[in-house]
């Protein structure tokens, strides 16, 4: 059963923030989708535990802390960072 994935306003910001200041806005578009896609189908298995409930889940060249809400079959991406080497 698919999931609807919501990204916080303080995430969405985080996002833009990224987007804006990339040298590759394109690889940041493209990480943000992923996430989204990954995010719908079987949360449960991406990312690892991190703290309590939220799960962090890594597609260069952004990071996301996301959590998961079963009885409403919705995943919250709480924030994003860039992850790069």
């Amino acid at each position: 059963m698919m999931y609807t994935v919501l990204w916080t306003p303080a995430a969405e910001q985080e996002l833009a923030a990224l987007w804006l200041a990339a040298g590759d806005r394109g690889a940041v578009t493209s990480a943000a989708n992923s996430i989204d896609q990954l995010l719908k189908q079987d949360p449960e298995v991406r990312g690892i535990l991190c703290f309590d409930t939220v799960r962090t889940l890594v597609v260069p060249p952004l990071g996301a802390d996301f959590e998961i809400v079963d009885a409403d079959r919705v995943v919250y991406v709480l924030s994003v960072w860039e992850n790069t080497p």
